[in-house]
């Protein structure tokens, strides 16, 4: 009787000596999971979609308060038309009004210096004749030499306003109508930003916030579970480390059920996890735990999310 005792108890033992076979990494199935975040602080003035609905690319998940964006819109646009509008003016031109108006000064103040120079000459003859005064001569001059400036102004007017505007003027007012176009272009894509629409599609996994609060900049208001089929996550012991590489293909246990499906090991980490990489002995080793991530195929793509996962190691 005792000896029997003895052998049970040496069960356990032995049991535990044996080597493991059958060595899993273990973890989760998971999805892509897509945020999308308030790029401006705005009140939630819309939410068009319930939370574990169906989405598709370009639906409407939130909708932000526009007001003020559409002011800033507003004010930008202006500025594109003003900046287009002065150098469309320094294109065309001078209005012809204008320039007629400055022909007509110049025929006005030709006409004074040829009255001028009439009067000059006619005050020189009687200042020869003794009949005139020297100061008379000296102011007809003086009328002269000014209807001549006038003329020389009314010109020099004329020049400018039919040679048109400077090329570095042009250039200026071009600089200033790509900044505006800029600029409205911004505005443009801040304002579409204010309606946050599903990037990919999925299912509606969480909206954080209700309709009606202010969220902040960089809050996430939306949170949309990708489609694609899921991969398991899982932590992989060190000695089984060095064995496994990108592409290689592993078998994958779902709880509940009996099948297994193959998936294929599309990132490892580098680093270890849980356990500290430094001054380890040998045994504490195998303590360490590399996190993975294993894709699996289309007749995976109705399991759900978060649901515990095996995966066989070699």
């Amino acid at each position: 009787m005792k000896s029997i005792c003895a052998l049970l108890a040496f069960i356990p033992l032995i049991m535990s000596c044996s080597p493991d076979n059958g060595a899993q990494a273990l973890g989760t199935l998971e999805r892509d999971r897509v945020t999308f975040s308030a790029t401006s602080n705005e009140i939630i003035r819309q939410l068009p979609v319930k939370e574990g609905s169906q989405v598709k690319i370009g639906d409407v998940l939130v909708k932000l308060d526009t007001t003020s964006q559409e002011a800033v819109l507003a004010q930008a646009i202006a500025q594109q038309s003003k900046a287009n509008a002065y150098l469309t003016k320094l294109a065309n031109g001078e209005r012809p009004e204008d320039i007629a108006v400055a022909q007509a000064k110049i025929t006005l103040a030709t006409a004074k210096l040829t009255e001028a120079n009439k009067n000059y000459r006619r005050k020189a003859e009687l200042v020869t004749k003794n009949l005139i005064s020297e100061s008379e001569k000296d102011t007809a001059l003086s009328a002269r030499d000014s209807a001549r400036a006038e003329l020389d102004s009314a010109k020099e007017e004329f020049a400018k306003l039919t040679a048109g505007a400077r090329v570095e003027d042009i250039e200026q007012a071009k600089a200033e109508l790509a900044a505006a176009i800029a600029n409205t272009a911004v505005q443009q894509q801040k304002l579409n930003e204010l309606t946050i629409v599903a990037t990919r599609d999925g299912v509606l996994d969480n909206l954080p916030y209700n309709l009606g609060e202010r969220v902040s900049v960089g809050s996430i208001v939306a949170v949309v579970q990708a489609n694609n089929s899921p991969y398991a996550r899982v932590y992989i012991p060190e000695p089984y480390r060095v064995k496994l590489t990108q592409g290689t293909t592993l078998a994958v246990h779902i709880d509940g059920l009996d099948r297994t499906y193959k998936g294929t090991l599309r990132w490892i980490a580098n680093d270890p996890s849980f356990t500290p990489y430094y001054a380890l002995t040998e045994n504490e080793r195998a303590r360490l735990m590399y996190l993975a991530e294993i894709d699996l195929a289309e007749d995976a793509q109705n399991l759900p999310s978060g649901i515990p996962a095996q995966v066989d190691l070699p």
